[in-house]
């Protein structure tokens, strides 16, 4: 059965306001809640980045069912494995079977701010796969030395631990990464309603729970909603690699400048304000082979949007 998600979007609200829209999603009826982890937001109009870990706790204790997972985390260049592995055990042990760990290569605009020489992908892939190895060892609650590649551990060990190592999803976003998520990971992370990165997935073996998130503006005309994206979101409709080489937030702003009013229907984003057409996009996401779809909606209407997908939305799908 499908599970149905909304993305907490940490580059557009404060950590009182996510926690505030957490408790509101669950009571809404939403199956899970995906809560990204930047530095930096996208573009400066999003105003917003706390700390997700600091928001996680807050969260914690506000939820009581909804499943939360973090969608997702780059645990190589401005974080030290180590510390990333301390902070998931400590969700883990605060949310417990609720909590998903997302993972991912991640992007220069939140991982250049260490001074640290941005690398190319299948270098970002072998740092990952390095650093999944350490978080592994310190979440089995044993002293833990590593000497690695690219991670120095010494004589570190958990006390606060989870009893079971935390659900670990990798993301993917084409056919070699998602060949290395069915070797290293419990499932896919991905995003938009693609194919080919599930095709890959399962090919190889992969059998766990595959994730995708779909954006979208409810708003009370499309033309007000395509405006809230091109102000609030244009970097959706930023196309190729660039979304991971770009190192600030006025980089992305520039490149934003060519983004047109078509370009944002073309990068898959729904901003009609009828059900059906939120409806028709969760389900294409579920034809190409996503057990785990989310929502997050541009823009400073979250309250209205969660409403729209009580009432409206959700229903369909019971």
């Amino acid at each position: 059965m499908t599970q149905l998600g909304y993305t907490l979007s940490s580059e557009e609200h404060g950590p009182t306001e996510l926690v505030d829209i957490a408790r509101r999603a669950e009571t809404a009826g939403f199956d899970f809640l995906s809560i990204s982890d930047h530095f930096h937001p996208w573009v400066s109009a999003q105003g917003e980045s706390p700390f997700v870990w600091s928001t996680l706790g807050g969260i914690a204790t506000v939820t009581d069912d909804i499943e939360v997972g973090v969608g997702v985390t780059c645990p190589t260049v401005r974080i030290h494995p180590v510390n990333v592995a301390h902070a998931v055990a400590t969700v883990d042990e605060m949310l417990g079977d609720r909590f998903t760990f997302g993972v991912g290569t991640g992007e220069n605009l939140n991982e250049h701010v260490t001074g640290e020489r941005w690398p190319e992908h299948d270098v970002r892939l072998e740092m990952v796969d390095e650093a999944i190895d350490v978080m592994r060892s310190l979440w089995t609650g044993e002293t833990t030395s590593h000497h690695g590649e690219y991670y120095t551990v010494e004589n570190a060990r958990l006390y606060t631990c989870p009893d079971e190592q935390p659900t670990t999803i990798g993301s993917a976003f084409g056919p070699q990464t998602a060949e290395w998520v069915a070797e290293n990971a419990d499932g896919l992370w991905c995003s938009g309603p693609k194919s080919e990165p599930v095709a890959a997935y399962e090919d190889a073996g992969g059998d766990g729970p595959k994730y995708t998130q779909l954006h979208g503006c409810y708003a009370d005309s499309e033309a007000e909603a395509i405006e809230t994206v091109l102000e609030q979101w244009p970097n959706g409709s930023i196309p190729g690699e660039l979304g991971q080489e770009l190192p600030t937030p006025a980089h992305f702003e520039q490149a934003a400048g060519m983004v047109e009013n078509e370009d944002i229907a073309e990068a898959g984003t729904t901003t009609e304000p009828n059900p059906q057409a939120h409806i028709d996009s969760i389900e294409e996401a579920i034809d190409a082979g996503y057990d785990h779809v989310y929502f997050h909606q541009i823009g400073d209407e979250q309250e209205r949007a969660i409403e729209f997908y009580e009432e409206e939305v959700l229903p369909s799908f019971e």
